[in-house]
């Protein structure tokens, strides 16, 4: 099969289209006949070779992706709720061998049916960016309806699905992004909205049940700006799992007797599957993004890192309807 193969961490010239063979599936994993996968922020760090964590769990060669949409080719012995044939979404083992290629085998664990509402392409920029939003506010964030959250950076793709997310249940929605976002952040149910670049969002909010920071800013000083904002027994949730909290930060919570939470992603089934349903119905809507074929992934990354684009970029790997 043709998959896109990194042997060393660096520009995205190292990506090669190589021809490997067709992975076999474990007992408890499922071969996925790959029509379309998403990229994210992660792949570039992978690529890069810019997170020592990530780095020296990985034995490269290695396929990048993890994010895909597809079929199911075949199915482990100990495998059950899915069949050959289903469409499926999901995220597999990160990070390991991933779905920038024509099959992934995968934790069955961490695929659902794809929503019957949307293509492969769409379904494909769903899963990763989705489920980081999903863990930070209800499992880490316990955000409940009625409540107030602060979504820092909720234009980006996992801002936009937490913002839906929030309004999906109830929930009153400040988000902070730059203004030429506004019109999609209030088409998508945002409440209220903050210009990072010319209002400061702790003069403006008070009062807040969670603050979920998905903003690539790392600084704690503005995680402190942030407790500011929050009620007393307020939740800081973090996505930035790789930059710590500090001492400072921690004295702050104390004082407000609120607590932070870096928020690591989880892939699992039964969410996928809430998320798929919320799709269906239409109270969460995928922002399309543009479409690269597998061979072009070396453009699509390039693209991505001049940050000129709006949307999810997709790896199409093959043809669909």
């Amino acid at each position: 099969m043709k998959a896109i193969r990194i042997s060393e961490f660096g520009l995205p010239k190292v990506m090669e289209l190589k021809e490997i063979d067709r992975p076999v599936p474990e007992s408890d994993e499922i071969l996925v006949k790959v029509y379309a996968s998403g990229i994210n922020p992660v792949d570039l760090v992978v690529r890069a070779g810019s997170n020592a964590a990530l780095s020296y769990n990985l034995n490269l060669p290695i396929t990048l992706g993890w994010d895909t949409a597809g079929v199911i080719e075949e199915l482990g012995d100990e495998v059950t709720g899915f069949q050959k044939g289903d469409a499926v979404y999901g995220v597999p083992n990160f990070p390991g061998e991933g779905s920038y290629a024509e099959y992934v085998a995968a934790k069955a664990s961490r695929f659902a049916l794809k929503p019957s509402n949307i293509c492969f392409n769409d379904a494909a920029g769903i899963p990763l960016a989705a489920l980081t939003a999903w863990t930070a506010m209800f499992e880490f964030g316990k955000l409940k309806m009625g409540q107030r959250i602060l979504i820092q950076g909720a234009s980006g793709s996992v801002g936009g699905f937490a913002v839906q997310f929030a309004k999906s249940i109830g929930a009153y929605v400040i988000g902070t992004a730059s203004a030429d976002s506004f019109d999609y952040l209030r088409q998508i149910g945002a409440d209220e909205l903050i210009d990072y670049k010319t209002q400061k969002f702790e003069d403006l909010v008070k009062e807040v049940d969670v603050v979920l920071e998905v903003s690539s800013v790392r600084d704690n000083n503005e995680r402190i700006k942030s407790v500011q904002v929050l009620k007393y027994n307020g939740i800081l949730v973090s996505v930035n799992t790789d930059f710590a909290f500090n001492d400072e930060l921690i004295q702050a919570l104390n004082i407000k007797n609120c607590k932070a939470e870096l928020s690591a992603n989880q892939a699992r089934t039964e969410w996928l599957e809430e998320i798929g349903k919320l799709i269906e119905s239409g109270k969460v809507k995928v922002l399309q993004g543009k479409i690269f074929a597998l061979r072009d992934a070396v453009e699509a990354h390039k693209l991505m890192e001049s940050k000129s684009v709006k949307g999810k970029l997709i790896l199409q790997v093959r043809e669909q309807n």
